[in-house]
Parts: C-alpha cells; structure tokens; sequence
C-alpha cells in the first residue's frame, strides 16, 4: 500500500471516532441556553486535504507574538506553515501540545516553521502554557482584536479550537485538521505531503 492509502486507511478509522473540541464562545452560549455547562464542545475529528488546484487565495496575516515580536505572512512565504488555533484552559489543546512538538521538532530543519494562535489568553498564560508544556514554536496572541484568526477564516473553516492548518508554500491552506490531533503521524503525514509538492 502506498503512504496515501495507509494514511487514507487510518483516518477512515478515526474519522468515526468522537473527539473532545474546546467550544467557541457562540458554541458555549447555546450550551448555557440548552442547561449544559460542560464548557466545551465535541465534534467529529476531521482532516481534509485540498488539491494545489482547488486551494483559495494565501493568507495574510500579522500580529505579536506572547514575547512581543512582530510576525507576519511574509516571514514564511516560501516554506511550509503549521498553524495551531489554541488556548490555555482548552483540554483538548494540552493533549495535543506534544504531537504538534514532535512534528515540529521533526520537521524544522526542513523548511517547516509552526505557529500558534492563542485566541483567549494574554502572554503571561501563554507562556506559562509553553513552559509547562515544553512548547518550542511562538505563539501570536490574538485575544484583543482577533485579526489573525478572522484572516484564515476568510479562506477557511475555524469552526473549533484546537483546529490546525498546513499551509503550503504560496501561504495556501493544504490541509485543515478539525479538533484535537489524533497522533503526530497524522499531521507528520500531512507536512510530509505539502512538502513533497514542487517549488511554486
């Protein structure tokens, strides 16, 4: 079997699967009104992969990270982009934390930077998070305008946090995971295939 069949096979698997997504604001309101205060949401685990021919216009984004430094797009124009939605008191977003780890650690001599985006904490939290969590990658800390969340949403679903992005090397989405990152092959597999596309 091909690498893409294999890939193909497990996710079939894990696709049935229920995983636990940490709930938007909007999602955590309709759960007050319907008595359910369990403070996030489940959603079906997703990974999609778009075809170079179908993948909309890049991203464009900027903002500051959780030490202050200015980040934009064009800072990883011309290499493969892992973008993190996530926050502190997400559940899910912790389990997650040493699978985006290993993959960057895997992969950041290859061209592949990785990028958080904490959509609820201020840097102090983010940091600790990072700290605790033995993260490496920076995070931009997008809680007071949401800029750089609502700059991929205009070319992509963000429909829970944590949700993470490949981007290719034009700054297109390649590859989209929905929900809390089943193993760190999944996304290694995903990396691996933006990668091997050719140079733009």
């Amino acid at each position: 079997m091909t690498r893409r069949r294999v890939f193909a096979a497990v996710f079939a698997l894990l696709a049935v699967s229920v995983v636990t997504g940490c709930a938007s604001n909007d999602s955590l309101a309709q759960q007050y009104r319907d008595g359910n205060e369990k403070g996030y949401i489940a959603g079906d685990f997703q990974v999609v992969q778009i075809l170079e021919s179908d993948r909309g216009e890049p991203v464009a984004f900027e903002g500051l990270t959780e030490t202050g430094e200015r980040v934009t797009s064009d800072d990883y124009r011309g290499g493969v982009l892992v973008v993190n939605f996530w926050y502190a008191a997400c559940g899910p977003c912790i389990v997650e934390a040493p699978l985006l780890e290993e993959v960057w650690q895997r992969y950041q001599d290859q061209g592949v930077a990785f990028l958080g985006v904490n959509t609820y904490d201020q840097p102090a939290t983010a940091l600790s998070f990072a700290r605790d969590n033995n993260v490496t990658y920076p995070s931009v800390i997008d809680v007071n305008d949401g800029k750089v969340k609502l700059a991929f949403a205009q070319v992509t679903p963000i429909q829970a946090t944590p949700t993470t992005l490949v981007l290719d090397r034009d700054g297109r989405v390649a590859a989209r995971v929905i929900g809390q990152l089943a193993s760190a092959s999944i996304l290694a597999t995903l990396v691996a295939d933006t990668l091997a596309e050719e140079n733009p």
